[in-house]
């Protein structure tokens, strides 16, 4: 998945607004406690990272 895939794929499921503030506030264990946007500045596959929101945030799995 590239990052523009990711980024559109945030935005639609979560709106802009939030998809930002959950980009730098949220932290997830399973990337070491980083938030979703320092793991893909540290180069984590943005797909690995979607579906992390995915799981945390009851998105439907047709939507992953």
């Amino acid at each position: 998945m590239r990052l523009t895939e990711f980024t559109e794929l945030m935005y639609t499921e979560f709106g802009s607004v939030a998809a930002e503030s959950m980009l730098r506030d949220h932290v997830f264990v399973e990337f070491d406690n980083r938030t979703g946007a320092r793991a893909l500045d540290d180069g984590v596959d943005p797909k690995a990272v979607w579906q992390a929101y995915c799981r945390e945030f009851d998105v439907p799995r047709d939507r992953w």
